[in-house]
């Protein structure tokens, strides 16, 4: 092609800036595969998975190539709201193509690289961030586990592949197109947090290192650019520019070191910048990440791919998802091929974050000889169904996580409640952290030593944040010296010993009488009686703040603040819910929030004791089903279910109802797709009808499989409305042959942990099934979890 001709085609498609992404073929290819996998013998579970859902609609999901729980994961990063990276908009164009980002909440971007052409030369690139923008061209994004690619409007197509802390980028030109140029960018990252840094270019060795800190955070890279001496490099220098005049490029440059910009204004921009000889087609590059050093992000390469090449590396990321992805087996062919993709999708992004950065650790965590994981954001999401899902088929990761926030205890006195970037996040709830490790060990505390923690330290770092104030709650522990005073968490209270913000403290108190359970429970296991009465006591502190006068839409009682002296302070129960008409209240973190609840309202924080529903039951009048399955009327739970399901979410990437938050809003879903649900911090599941007729959970830990069938099964229930004559309630349970004790629940020891069947079978008759059929699901108050398991 003339460059004449090929200047007007990138002319052309420049204008193109609205398309649709991503590429419609990737979507007939997932269809093709779940169709076709009734007939293979041999099963690809990533041929299942959409790594696109969840880009859309404030998702914050990263589709870019990674290996399960890697630190490196490498997409692009786009311009507008692009948390993690990647957002489908097809209005906002690409910076670059970068290898670390977060998953289901964002950050990072760092090292970004863009490919381009500079007809004029070296000095006439176009280097800065707001210059070197590109759209991307028509319905060219495409990915699948361990692999993203896209083409740029220019027609260079990019691709990835990674391992843990490495990966190989991929940019393929145009035949016949001028030279290839590529900026590296050293400064920017996406929360614009440059505090200095180095880079170094060997063009001999044919490497790039560079490395800085970001606050707060350091982090380093090492880019191979020669693919083995298969590539010959034509120019390379530095550049560095800002958004006035400075425009600077240094050819034959092979250094940078650079503080941060501290009179105001935009932080400088620089990095490295190269070419190659003889106009190749394909350029590969071999790049490694850390949080250590630049030599360490070198060493990550070399050993996790050397001189392997890029199909080779893909089809090692697909290897280890697949080992993955087939704890759970469904019956493919028999099952809605929508509730597939969705279930796999979902089971996928659970294995995404948080990110495993073992031999990276950084701050408090340098040279730790524990796990050390990045991107625990946030334990208030995760606990509800994050770490219960992970427990059902794989305790060694669970385990290595549990130690990773047990090191955090000794590290700094608290359990994290969250921990990104080497940043502890804020605490939203309670120190949500004690019903994670909670779960861990009331289901796994004959394996707990053999996987490597310590239970009685586990309990001490759940007694500490039970006990002790940390010096500001605002990230880590609980503002737990007027807890304990009170019996709640007081509204306008003067609290001397620790700082934090003055918010939430309806919420504040539920989740921390949840906390408290989950320090029984574990008190209970480890055979300390009289901690385990005084925090199942405290546990009951959810009732402080129940005011039996608060009326709304025709309900009498909910949860409320409460003073010091005793008395309620009115918020209506439907402020920061759904049904809310004022679109500028503040209902978050903010300083405003004068709702007294966290991100919900009293309405929906009303239902929160999952210790103790049965005594929520009361306080409502006894015959309120509230938790369906608690007020004896399970049916009621599975038509709430089917709704909820279909209203929020799906295949496109607008498929989730918001932040996906590592993956809280996936694990959700698989729960309630596999007709189940945990109650934390126990080993009780609550029993719905499941969205297909049959999968087995492979536990390799413990050595089963356990068998879910479905007898009854109707194609025709999994809808958004269960049609009349459709079999989709739960008439009876049996395990492994024998009548369950309730239709409503089932517990871990008596099945995932010994593994064999389980079977539900279903009825069209709603009444029928619209009871236990034996005891209800556990409450403290009537005696429910009385010994350990």
């Amino acid at each position: 092609m003339a460059w004449l001709d090929y200047l007007c085609l990138i002319l052309l498609s420049t204008s193109l800036s609205v398309y649709a992404q991503p590429n419609p073929a990737q979507q007939k290819r997932i269809s093709a595969a779940i169709k076709n996998a009734a007939h293979n013998k041999t099963i690809d579970w990533t041929q299942f998975v959409n790594p696109f859902i969840g880009t859309d609609n404030f998702g914050d999901v990263c589709p870019g190539a990674s290996v399960p729980f890697g630190m490196a994961k490498f997409t692009v990063d786009m311009t507008g709201y692009a948390p993690a990276g990647y957002v489908v908009d097809p209005t906002q164009q690409v910076r670059g193509l970068s290898p670390l980002h977060d998953s289901g909440t964002g950050s990072y971007g760092n090292f970004e690289i863009m490919p381009m052409f500079c007809p004029g030369g070296f000095d006439t690139c176009l280097t800065k961030v707001e210059d070197r923008l590109r759209f991307r061209q028509p319905d060219t994004d495409d990915a699948s586990p361990g692999y993203f690619t896209t083409t740029l409007n220019n027609s260079i197509k990019l691709e990835a592949t990674s391992t843990r802390r490495a990966g190989l980028e991929r940019f393929t030109f145009p035949k016949e197109s001028p030279k290839p140029y590529f900026v590296l960018d050293l400064s920017n990252d996406l929360p614009n947090s440059f505090s200095g840094g180095v880079m170094d270019i060997d063009p001999i060795a044919g490497r790039i290192t560079l490395g800085g800190k970001w606050e707060p955070r350091q982090a380093f890279a090492c880019y191979d650019i020669l693919d083995n001496g298969k590539q010959e490099l034509s120019e390379y220098g530095v550049w560095t520019a800002d958004i006035y005049n400075l425009d600077a490029k240094g050819l034959g440059l092979t250094h940078l070191n650079l503080t941060k910009n501290l009179i105001g204004g935009n932080p400088y921009e620089s990095g490295a910048l190269f070419s190659y000889a003889n106009n190749p087609t394909e350029i590969n590059i071999r790049v490694g990440v850390s949080f250590v050093s630049a030599q360490q992000a070198c060493e990550n390469a070399e050993s996790e791919i050397g001189n392997s090449t890029f199909e080779e590396i893909r089809q090692l990321s697909v290897d280890l998802w697949n080992a993955k992805l087939s704890k759970l087996e469904i019956d493919v062919g028999n099952t809605v091929p929508n509730v597939t993709e969705m279930l796999y999708s979902s089971v996928y992004r659970s294995f995404l974050t948080p990110n495993n950065a073992t031999g990276e650790g950084q701050g408090l965590f340098a040279n730790t000889a524990s796990p050390y994981f990045d991107s625990l954001y946030c334990s208030w999401d995760t606990f509800r169904t994050f770490y219960p899902w992970m427990s059902l088929h794989s305790p060694q990761d669970f385990a290595d996580i549990v130690e990773n926030y047990i090191d955090g205890w000794r590290k700094n006195g608290w359990l994290p409640e969250c921990h990104s970037n080497n940043l502890p996040g804020w605490t939203q709830g309670g120190s949500n952290g004690v019903p994670i490790l909670a779960d861990f060990a009331v289901k796994y505390h004959n394996e707990a030593q053999s996987l490597g923690v310590d239970l009685d330290e586990l309990y001490s770092a759940l007694v500490t944040d039970g006990q002790v104030n940390p010096p500001e709650w605002n990230i880590e522990g609980r503002q737990i010296n007027v807890y304990k005073q009170y019996g709640y968490v007081p509204t306008d209270v003067l609290d001397t010993s620790s700082t934090g913000m003055q918010t939430r403290e309806g919420s504040r108190t539920l989740e921390y009488s949840f906390n408290d359970f989950g320090t029984r429970q574990v008190a209970q296991l480890l055979g300390k009686a009289g901690d385990e009465s005084y925090y199942a006591n405290r546990s009951l502190s959810y009732r402080n703040v129940w005011d039996p006068d608060v009326t709304s839409d025709g309900f009498k009682g909910f949860m409320q603040k409460r003073f010091p002296n005793g008395s309620f302070e009115y918020s209506n129960p439907i402020d920061c819910s759904p049904l809310d008409t004022d679109e500028n209240r503040s209902c978050s973190l903010q300083r405003d929030n004068v709702n007294g609840f966290y991100e919900s309202s009293s309405w929906e924080y009303s239902f929160f004791a999952p210790h103790d529903v049965a005594h929520l039951v009361e306080l409502m009048g006894g015959s309120t089903p509230i938790g369906y399955h608690y007020a004896d009327q399970p049916a009621k739970s599975i038509d709430q279910v089917r709704d909820v399901v279909f209203t929020n979410f799906g295949i496109e990437p607008a498929g989730l109802p918001g932040n996906d938050d590592q993956c809280a809003m996936g694990t959700w879903l698989i729960f309630h797709l596999l007709g189940l649900y945990p109650v934390p911090s126990t080993t009780q599941y609550l029993v719905l009808s499941p969205f297909l007729p049959t999968y087995t959970i492979h536990n390799t830990e413990l050595g089963t499989s356990t068998t879910v069938t479905v007898e009854g099964f109707d194609p025709s229930s999994v809808a958004p409305t269960i049609p009349k004559g459709a079999s989709a309630y739960v008439k009876s349970v049996f395990i492994n042959g024998a009548a369950s004790a309730s239709n409503c629940h089932i517990d871990f020891y008596d099945t995932f942990r010994v593994g064999g069947n389980i079977t539900i079978q279903l009825t069209s008759n709603k009444s029928e099934a619209n009871d236990c059929g034996g005891s209800l699901p556990d409450s403290l108050s009537t005696g429910g979890w009385a010994n350990a398991r």
